[in-house]
């Protein structure tokens, strides 16, 4: 499938209602509005096209990213290609996606949390703050916690919201996954206070760190 073929087929899956909806959280205005289902029904025909996913990539177009993502395999990108392309998100619904499916499955996926967990750039920071909760609640030998803790009760209250969304998943997962710091983490998380007021739909767990911590503990018992 060629780029004007693939942007075509994107194009008549356009959907307003969905485009406003994008357009509402942030995105720019180069989009269709297409469903997340009529984007893998393009995806699946495609299969898997690595330069076809770099054109789709370039043209900066958000359903045209969501659809490079879906034909990339992560091994077929280099540290180098990794860091460019998220360097380059400007959409953070993109930049999940990216790592979800490229990031956190790319071998050298440790190696980028090291290099960007300390970046400005907050799509790189987002990327870094995701995988370092991953860690956290998964693989978090090697992870300094009380460094992490220490972090997040100087840095979250201020970051930019792209990074401090991540940071404070990353700090739940602390007080949910590790009993030995969770009074230290709920108490962070009530000094901060972010997310305190956040709208929560029924049925929902507010994502204010103390109420999330304390209600996925008690799942635990």
């Amino acid at each position: 499938m060629t780029l004007k073929q693939a942007l075509a087929k994107l194009e008549s899956f356009s959907n307003e209602k969905m485009k406003q909806y994008h357009l509402k959280n942030g995105a720019h205005e180069n989009l269709y509005g297409c469903n997340k289902g009529d984007i893998r029904k393009v995806a699946k025909e495609i299969k898997h096209d690595f330069n076809l996913a770099m054109e789709l990539w370039d043209t900066e177009n958000i359903d045209a990213r969501f659809l490079a993502i879906l034909i990339i395999k992560p091994k077929d990108l280099n540290l180098e290609q990794i860091d460019k392309l998220v360097h380059s998100t400007n959409y953070v619904y993109v930049a999940d996606w990216f790592n979800n499916y490229i990031l956190k499955t790319h071998p050298d996926r440790e190696a980028l949390r090291e290099k960007w967990i300390k970046s400005e750039h907050p799509m790189a920071a987002r990327a870094a703050w995701s995988l370092t909760a991953g860690r956290v609640a998964r693989d978090s030998e090697g992870i300094d916690i009380p460094a992490l803790l220490n972090r997040l009760e100087n840095e979250m209250a201020d970051a930019p919201e792209e990074i401090r969304w991540n940071m404070n998943i990353c700090l739940a997962y602390i007080g949910i996954h590790h009993p030995e710091h969770r009074k230290k983490a709920l108490e962070i998380g009530e000094n901060l206070g972010v997310y305190r007021d956040y709208p929560t739909a029924k049925g929902c767990v507010s994502p204010f760190a103390p109420i999330w911590i304390n209600e996925m503990v008690s799942r635990q018992v």
